[in-house]
């Protein structure tokens, strides 16, 4: 706040609320000076905050949280105060209407600092990813010929939430035959066949950490088409985790896999980004782009996921979680990534 002379901030984005205060339920704010570390709430979430929240005054609302804010404006003189870019504008216009002072946005302030994980964060998105990997093991050998897809979606969610995990990282993609070439093919009533492509792209959450993992396997026996496109597939991600470190840039990254899939020949069934930062949120900050120069930090856990989609075929994405490390990575999936045939 110092380097980007703010006065005053105001934080409402329910991840970042928990990742400063550590409160882990919601309609709620924290309100920070260089000096006042402030945390508001209604009567439901009083006793709950005034356990888990440390380091900061507890106040309970009684007429909405902009009021507490505009009685510490005035109270400390506040002639300036910055909130997040995100919030909607109904809430902006109701802070610049209300408070009456000048209003800076600020992009990613609480973002970057989540950026890098500490070891207690680390451990979670293990144990998260621990029991991700225990459900792909489980469902190699629950899926069948004649399932839908919805039905394998709802046997990771059971399994996964009976190991312990809060929730799902994000609604399970399961995506098979020519579905699997939609990137984000949530399950649906399609029944699975043989000789099929099944992308399995799921993940859960540990103490509010996530997870995320990808798979491909065929139905039965590959056809050299689906042989070549997994193997490409594979080789364009190893060589990603092999090369990936601190200290590149996100557009670096990526092109360690674009590159593989362009030389085969299919860049332009490549779509998506390498992959992205995995913490609170499944997708946050750094995004391994090639339209993003910036810098990757040691202590970031990010994920690798090249994918080769292909219309009216199929297609493959393989994806592991790894922590940036100044010398390489340290990758956190453990799931077998060769292609495996289910008979």
């Amino acid at each position: 706040m110092k380097e980007k002379d703010i006065e005053a901030f105001v934080i409402y984005k329910f991840v970042n609320v928990t990742y400063i205060t550590g409160f882990t339920g919601d309609d709620s704010a924290a309100f920070i000076t260089h000096d006042k570390a402030i945390f508001i709430t209604d009567a439901r979430y009083t006793e709950q905050a005034q356990k888990e929240v440390k380091d900061f005054e507890v106040i309970e609302h009684k007429n909405g949280i902009k009021e507490v804010i505009k009685e510490y404006i005035e109270k400390l003189r506040i002639k300036k105060l910055a909130f997040e870019e995100n919030i909607s504008f109904r809430q902006y216009k109701e802070l610049k209407d209300f408070l009456g002072i000048k209003l800076v946005p600020q992009a990613n302030l609480v973002e970057t600092l989540r950026m890098v994980k500490d070891d207690t964060e680390i451990e979670n998105i293990k144990k998260a990813q621990n029991i991700t990997d225990m459900a792909f093991n489980h469902i190699l050998n629950f899926i069948k010929v004649g399932m839908t897809e919805r039905e394998v979606a709802l046997e990771l969610e059971y399994f996964m939430k009976k190991q312990g995990a809060q929730d799902l990282s994000f609604e399970a993609i399961v995506a098979s035959g020519k579905r699997s070439s939609l990137p984000h093919g949530k399950a649906s009533e399609k029944v699975i066949e043989k000789g099929d492509f099944v992308t399995l792209d799921f993940g859960c959450k540990v103490n509010g950490y996530c997870s995320d993992m990808t798979r491909t396997i065929v139905m039965g026996k590959a056809d050299d088409r689906q042989k070549e496109i997994y193997n490409i597939v594979l080789e364009a991600q190893q060589r990603a985790i092999d090369n990936l470190k601190a200290g590149i840039t996100s557009k670096e990254a990526d092109s360690l896999a674009r590159s593989v899939i362009e030389e085969k020949g299919y860049g332009k069934y490549f779509g998506h980004s390498l992959g992205h930062g995995v913490g609170l949120e499944v997708h946050e900050a750094p995004s391994l782009s090639f339209k993003n120069e910036e810098i990757l930090k040691e202590g970031a856990i990010v994920t690798v996921e090249p994918g080769i989609y292909i219309p009216d075929f199929g297609g493959v994405r393989i994806e592991d979680m790894v922590l940036l490390k100044e010398d390489g990575v340290t990758n956190l999936t453990n799931s077998p990534k060769y292609l495996i045939e289910l008979n």
